[in-house]
């Protein structure tokens, strides 16, 4: 990989300074005298609001503002929460129902803010928060995931806020009607609290008519955008920062009401405003992620070809539509709804559910980990009712000749699977599994091989843009669109440019998150950072490249063209001159060439690019118990060219962690009422160091054609092939006891019950 990166493991610079209590975190960061905010929210799930009364906290010592709906109407600000929406199935758009920033008229979930507080300190904010009234007639609570029961919203009178659907419907119930075996399996996807290490928080202020908002997200342009809608105000008007990230994983890609209300306090008090979520608040109010039911169909020919594929779903968008939650469970899961397999017809239904709980949207792979989990849960399935082996069946069915575009309209431009899936079970020690099983059964124990083959879609913009300005200090600073969310890109792209361009990476200060330091970028989401952001890096070093050889020439008495650059030095033969990258930087500005020491660039990539691989998940049961422990793990990926392949595997351990925490222990637990009963960390499970086994990471690359680099992305990979592997694993161990259907989280009571259960029924 010589051309484009060296590809060695360079540690992350930045975590000397995270690790050491350095970081710049939003709440570390806030102005100085900056009014704290706290939120009054609905302690019930679904009512109509009789009264509000807020007199009393107005009163209340070191109160300066309790702000309610209708305070907002009286600022002239008219505008809610916005959200895309997808087509029905009969050509109609999904619902569009209001979601306002303070609950105005009803209340739809608990967590909902009612009115927000501010005042010199948290502890007054939360004092008078205490004296505020609430009446309100509840109504029903709608709960399943069924279009049905008391409307959240007049726009979806059957609590449906979209009906989609892709594909070829009826050649696909013809195909499966045709085939000899329909294999048909039902999935569920246990919702999750994504649990970031920071909560979300922000700070806001105005000045001479300008509004800063600093918040904890994935990007500042959209953000941004969102601001100039509601307020009415222009792009120079507006300035959105994101400091130092402490984890994002999709949730924190989006709007929330308090990003439009804080700077809303802040401008009608002339005063910084600042609020930070506590952990209970961020189980409340944070999106979720997961949280569906599939019915999966699968047709198969008497020779073990893969015929059809149906799926339908059901998917719970919480009480409101949230950023992009109409596209999650339908466009997003169809992006790798067939996966790696030839599939040539199919189709998929996804029907979306409001119901009174908070909201769903992006979680670590958006709709694909979804996807492939209940494609990957059916085809391990599928063999054991065709009596066949489960990787064989995968062998037989994945697609041989590339490029290859899917029934969804996805285009696969190359792909080895049979080539990673060989090289994941090698190290994976496929062979020595028996005699693994054999000593777990000697101890009473049950052994379960769990294979999940995944296959991702990188999504988001696929333009990005660049600028690299020479420093007098001589270094240079690399204006990035992307965001670090913790990924390491303070790292990794000042090592990309570094191989690239020659300068020591140490004097290379990589500048992110401010709107008004970098004037368009897409964030950070879809596993699209590095590749996007090195590809535009790329362009502005062949004009760097360029434009100093020009100029040099002059210096080295020859053509522009006789000037070569070899990633370390400029060079012409016959000159004794060879200077580095920044030498002619100086040399540039000592002549009084100012445009030599600013370049910017911007670039689209012409395709997405898409990583697979394999991941191996063996689980040890206890059967006394029901406790599950994954004993090994083992990943083979094919993430194409690698710049920094030990940042790349801390993306898989991290991916693998969450989906293994999702897979043993995580779940949100509603009551009928509505009632969150896991929110603290006393009721939610988190995945601990003991859950996690030594994930062994090995890669086998295949490089991707959409992209100069090879590069395929990596940030959601670990998550997308988890699941399934764990599912996989836990099923392929209770088989035998004839557990016929297990869901997760395996919980040691959940696995107990299905053991106990099929017992009894045997009995």
């Amino acid at each position: 990989m010589d051309k484009f990166g060296k590809s060695q493991s360079v540690t992350r610079v930045e975590d000397s300074r995270f690790l050491t209590g350095q970081g710049k975190y939003v709440d570390d960061i806030a102005p100085q005298g900056a009014l704290r905010a706290f939120y009054f929210r609905s302690p019930v799930a679904h009512a109509v609001i009789t009264s509000l009364d807020v007199s009393a906290a107005r009163e209340a010592d070191g109160v300066h503002l309790v702000m309610t709906a209708e305070d907002i109407k009286a600022e002239g600000v008219t505008e809610g929460m916005s959200f895309a929406t997808m087509k029905n199935r009969d050509g109609s758009d999904g619902a569009k129902p209001r979601r306002p920033f303070l609950a105005e008229d009803r209340l739809r979930f608990v967590g909902e803010p009612v009115a927000l507080v501010v005042a010199e300190t948290l502890e007054q904010a939360k004092d008078a928060a205490e004296l505020i009234e609430l009446d309100y007639d509840e109504l029903p609570v709608h709960m399943e995931l069924v279009a049905a029961g008391e409307p959240l919203h007049p726009e979806a009178p059957d609590n449906r806020a979209f009906d989609f659907g892709l594909g070829d419907e009826e050649g696909t119930a013809k195909a499966l009607e045709a085939s000899d075996r329909v294999i048909r399996l039902e999935v569920g996807d246990n919702r999750i609290i994504v649990n970031s290490m920071e909560p979300r928080g922000c700070f806001s202020e105005w000045t001479d008519g300008k509004v800063h908002l600093s918040f904890n997200g994935q990007g500042v342009w959209g953000m941004k955008g969102e601001l100039a809608r509601v307020f009415d105000l222009e792009g120079e008007q507006i300035r959105v920062t994101n400091p130092d990230v402490g984890g994002g994983f999709g949730m924190k890609g989006m709007p929330y009401p308090e990003y439009f209300t804080v700077p809303l306090a802040a401008r009608m008090l002339g005063r910084p405003v600042r609020w930070m979520s506590d952990r209970t608040e961020a189980m409340l109010t944070d999106n979720a992620g997961r949280d569906l039911v599939t019915m999966a169909e699968l047709g198969f020919d008497a020779a073990g070809k893969i015929t059809a594929y149906r799926v339908h779903n059901f998917c719970n968008l919480g009480a409101y539509c949230s950023n992009f939650a109409q596209a999650i469970q339908s466009n997003l899961f169809a992006r790798v709804l067939t996966g790696t397999y030839d599939i040539q017809t199919a189709y998929l239904r996804c029907e979306g559910i409001l119901t009174n709980t908070t909201q769903v949207d992006a979680y670590r792979g958006a709709g694909r980990p979804e996807a492939i989990y209940v494609l990957e849960r059916i085809m391990d399935r599928a063999a054991r009712e065709l009596g066949k082996d489960p990787l064989e069946l995968r062998r037989l069915n994945f697609i041989k000749e590339f490029p290859y575009k899917t029934v969804t309209g996805e285009t696969y431009d190359v792909g080895d699977f049979p080539r990673v899936l060989d090289h994941a079970m090698k190290t994976a020690d496929i062979a020595g599994f028996d005699a693994r099983r054999a000593a777990s059964e000697a101890a009473g124990k049950l052994r379960g091989l769990g294979l999940c083959y995944y296959i991702e879609s990188i999504l988001g913009d696929p333009s990005e843009g660049v600028q690299v300005d020479f420093t007098e200090e001589g270094g240079a600073l690399i204006y990035v669109g992307t965001q670090s969310n913790g990924q390491g890109h303070e790292t990794v792209f000042a090592q990309f440019l570094s191989d690239q361009t020659g300068i020591p990476a140490d004097k290379i200060q990589v500048i992110q998150g401010d709107s008004d330091l970098i004037a368009q970028g897409g964030g950070t989401g879809g596993s699209r950072s590095v590749t996007t952001q090195t590809n535009v890096t790329l362009k502005a070093v062949r004009e760097m490249v360029e434009g100093f050889s020009a100029f040099l020439a002059d210096e080295m008495g020859v053509a522009p063209e006789d000037v070569s650059f070899d990633d370390e030095r400029f060079r012409a033969e016959g000159s004794n001159l060879h200077p580095t990258m920044l030498e002619a930087a100086q040399m540039a500005r000592e002549a009084g060439r100012e445009d030599l020491l600013v370049w910017k660039a911007r670039e689209q990539l012409p395709a997405r690019s898409y990583p697979n691989g394999a991941h191996f998940a063996e689980v040890e049961i206890d059967v006394e118990t029901g406790k599950v422990i994954c004993d090994r793990y083992h990943v083979v990926d094919d993430f194409g060219n690698l710049i920094n392949p030990m940042l790349a595997e801390g993306q898989v351990h991290g991916g693998v962690a969450q989906g293994l925490g999702q897979a043993l222990v995580e779940h949100v637990v509603y009551d009928d009422e509505g009632q969150l009963l896991t929110a603290t960390f006393m009721d939610y499970g988190m995945p601990r160091a003991d859950d996690m086994p030594w994930v062994h990471f090995e890669t086998e690359p295949v490089p991707s054609t959409a992209n100069p680099m090879g590069m395929k992305g990596c940030g959601e990979a670990g998550t997308v092939g988890a699941m399934a592997a764990m599912g996989n694993a836990v099923q392929d161990a209770l088989w035998a006891r004839g557990v016929k259907q297990v869901d997760m989280p395996f919980t040691p009571q959940r696995v107990w019950e299905m053991l106990k259960d099929n017992a009894v029924a045997a009995e």
